[in-house]
């Protein structure tokens, strides 16, 4: 019998998913890609697809291996996981997406925001890209996924706790105020456009970690305009290029959207952005999260951001000089 369920943390007050069907999961199966077309999966006459996750981690008839005990809370590990195939070509990165098809992609993460919100157990829907095997892909065709969440989870609860506190104090956005802040400075942006602002952020934790704001204040992907979503898209392909070009191999990153939860309360207060971590420090070499980030939960900062700014901002100016990458 498979278990989806949700166990409380009272340590550090966090919801942990326990699902134990995913251990079944295949890894990177040779000859055969559930992702291409054709498939039983997918068929044929799609370009962007989104799929139920075979082994999720959370159902919407989720069963659980035992009852509550004090403060150990176990509840019905209720949700949705999806895998959204951004692409019918087997290999690749976002950057080797044409523009057009990345706003198609930005279209369907929106609408899925959309949709699974709707539900009313649904708290937080978490839209997220995972590359490279060291992350622990394991399949290669090119595609995201989205869990939709019965909890708020603590990162996004942190942020929201601060942003809600800083507005009441200042009375303004705090990631509109970093955002002017990394305008002014400018040592740490990378690359910006009409709508949306690319840059390390002072306080990274990853060497290469990049973020990106929209210069108008909205909470989620779907609020986004026609015009904003292709500059969205132009900096998901820079950034990814960039990444791929700094070492000359291939980056594995994890890419996360922030939004506002789904839970129908006011977080007017909130800031829609998007988050890349990844997890290549200099060619071959990984940065580890080890004994000080996973026991103390206190990143080291392996450089200073600002120079490794300065290092994508060449790549990326060089890249669009020579019209290597088409925006």
């Amino acid at each position: 019998m498979s278990v989806n369920e949700i166990r409380w943390n009272p340590l550090l007050r966090e919801w942990i998913i326990v699902s134990s069907g995913r251990e079944r999961r295949p890894w990177r199966p040779k000859g055969y890609c559930p992702f291409c077309p054709g498939t039983e999966e997918t068929g044929f006459g799609w370009e962007v697809l989104v799929l139920e996750n075979r082994f999720p981690a959370l159902t919407q008839r989720p069963r659980i291996s035992r009852k509550s005990k004090s403060i150990y809370k176990v509840r019905p590990g209720y949700g949705y996981c999806k895998v959204l195939v951004e692409t019918t070509e087997h290999e690749g990165d976002l950057c080797d997406l044409s523009i057009t098809q990345l706003v198609k992609v930005i279209n369907t993460f929106a609408e899925e925001y959309e949709t699974l919100g709707r539900d009313p157990r649904i708290k937080c829907v978490m839209e997220f890209r995972n590359k490279g095997e060291a992350i622990g892909v394991s399949l290669t065709h090119p595609h995201s996924q989205i869990y939709a969440l019965p909890f708020i989870p603590t990162r996004i609860r942190r942020e929201l706790k601060s942003a809600k506190l800083f507005n009441k104090r200042k009375g303004k956005c705090i990631f509109c105020h970093i955002l002017e802040l990394e305008l002014e400075e400018k040592e740490r942006v990378i690359y910006e456009n009409s709508s949306f602002v690319t840059f390390i952020p002072f306080f990274a934790m990853w060497p290469l970690e990049v973020h990106i704001y929209p210069r108008r204040h909205i909470q989620a992907i779907s609020q986004l305009n026609q015009h904003e979503k292709v500059d969205l898209a132009k900096c998901l392909k820079i950034t990814t290029y960039a990444y791929n070009r700094i070492f000359e191999q291939d980056m594995p990153y994890i890419m996360v959207f922030h939004q506002a939860p789904t839970d129908g309360k006011d977080y007017s207060f909130y800031h829609f952005h998007v988050e890349f971590y990844p997890i290549l420090r200099d060619k071959g070499k990984l940065k580890y999260a080890a004994g000080i980030e996973w026991g103390a939960g206190t990143f080291t900062y392996d450089g200073l951001p600002e120079s490794n700014a300065t290092k994508l901002r060449r790549v990326i100016a060089k890249e669009l000089s020579n019209q290597n990458l088409e925006v």
